[in-house]
């Protein structure tokens, strides 16, 4: 008999239940690996993404080689294609039964069920596991039984089963047969040819030690540090987390045994319980992978055409320079700091009034780190559709915000050169006292107007 197990958004060897379980059945394993550019396509995967989930998968090919299990890339367009290309490999290598871990976006569940029902025709087993999360989707629950909605509480409960529960990781398996020769997708599909340079190292060990330098220096800092986009204050572990090649468990663990104490690593742990917040609305409350809003009402919005002002803001030229700096630091690098995720929306949902959808799937074709639960709770947050929203009156002045978390302009000039002469104090608002300079335009938007138009358009909508 032989089990096999497929690998998704969990590209790691160590604490992977799905492959523990599978190299604990005591039978052959293999694995496989699913290619289906068309809907990757469909949803906005990113250049950068794609290429940063090939090299993933390859590195873990090589890994599993070593300890005799060989992994197999199949090509396919879409989920559907795939469900034929997995039953057929499953017919011919004589598959016993199929391990993989959960994904909550709808398709990705349709297509579990679909796969199931299929391999269960054929006499073939499903396994399945909850992975994605520190705390499995499904667990966290109110008293009455039902999904939390707003993220205090479910942090509160959250802390709380933990410390009941003590959760610890799936152990990497051993050698289970001889090594074999390591199967390699050596190009990117044609859409994706265009990525850029990778923002972090390949493989779990480099994830590893991306972690352990992260928690041995920076996180004392992360409370201080990490709203300014000029200082190096984050952990830039996002990528890995995005795409499984670190879980949320072994960032949480890894937390706990540093020894590190403080508001800084707190901070961060209270991070990766939005990370599972935010999946834990994925999985109760489908309609916000189906490009429908939490609050059901906010869909009564309407929206401005988006036009030469949407262009504008994804190019990186409204004419305020922090929003600038960091849409052209999220198309040259796949990344964007998340401070300044938190401004660029706003400014497009509430200066602009354009549809948060518009920028979740720009976002989304641009971040080696998209990941469909964060990127769509942070978008509804700013956009005041969603869970935890910003009040629809809390619109951020990206001047303000600019001159609080940029002080000396020091990101703006990195990735405005138009304004690197600028003062510490005009770099901010070019467009108040002098000339501009020479190829920046000035601002799209007034941001006091503009903010009193939105904050008229939320408020007939309640009323």
């Amino acid at each position: 008999m032989t089990q096999l197990v497929w690998f998704r958004n969990d590209l790691r060897l160590a604490d992977n239940p799905a492959l523990t379980a599978a190299c604990n059945s005591g039978d052959a394993v293999r694995a496989c690996f699913l290619i289906t550019p068309e809907q990757w396509q469909q949803h906005d995967w990113s250049a950068a993404r794609v290429r940063f989930v090939l090299e993933h998968a390859n590195a873990l090919a090589t890994e599993l080689a070593k300890l005799g299990i060989p992994l197999a890339f199949l090509k396919a367009k879409r989920f559907d294609d795939g469900a034929e290309k997995l039953q057929t490999f499953c017919r011919e290598n004589q598959i016993a039964e199929v391990h993989f871990n959960e994904e909550y976006g709808i398709n990705e569940r349709r297509r579990d069920k679909t796969l199931r029902d299929r391999l269960a025709d054929a006499g073939i087993r499903v396994a399945k596991y909850r992975d994605q999360t520190v705390a499995p989707v499904g667990k966290i629950l109110t008293q009455q039984n039902e999904p939390y909605s707003v993220f205090t509480p479910f942090s509160r409960r959250w802390r709380s089963w933990i410390e009941e529960t003590r959760p610890s990781l799936h152990p990497a398996p051993t050698a289970i047969a001889k090594a074999v020769q390591p199967e390699q997708t050596d190009t990117l599909p044609a859409p994706f040819k265009d990525a850029p340079a990778p923002l972090v190292p390949t493989g779990e060990a480099a994830a590893h030690d991306r972690l352990e330098a992260f928690l041995g220096d920076q996180a004392k800092k992360y409370k201080e540090e990490r709203d300014f986009p000029a200082l190096d204050g984050t952990s830039c572990l996002s990528p890995y987390l995005a795409n499984g090649v670190l879980s949320g468990r072994q960032c949480l663990i890894a937390a706990r045994d540093s020894g590190v104490s403080g508001e800084g690593v707190e901070t961060w742990i209270n991070e990766i319980a939005w990370r599972d917040f935010y999946i834990h609305i994925l999985y109760h409350y489908p309609r916000v992978s189906m490009h429908r809003a939490f609050k059901e009402e906010t869909e009564a919005l309407v929206w401005n055409s988006p036009g030469e002002h949407f262009e504008a803001w994804k190019e990186g030229r409204t004419g305020i320079p922090i929003v600038d700096a960091a849409m052209r630091q999220l198309k040259a690098t796949g990344w964007m700091h998340n401070r300044l995720r938190m401004i660029t929306a706003m400014f497009l949902t509430k200066n602009l009034f354009i549809d948060w959808r518009l920028g979740e799937a720009w976002f989304m074709q641009n971040l080696v780190d998209g990941f469909l639960a964060s990127n769509n709770g942070g978008w509804q947050w700013s956009a005041s559709t969603g869970t935890d929203a910003a009040p629809y009156f809390r619109v951020f002045n990206p001047v303000t915000q600019s001159e609080r978390f940029d002080p000396k302009g020091e990101f703006i000039r990195n990735w405005v050169p138009e304004l690197a002469k600028l003062d510490n104090k005009r770099i901010h608002d070019p467009s108040k006292g002098g000339v501009i300079p020479k190829g920046y335009p000035r601002p799209i938007v007034d941001l006091k107007e503009s903010r009193k138009e939105a904050i008229a358009r939320f408020q007939a909508l309640k009323d």
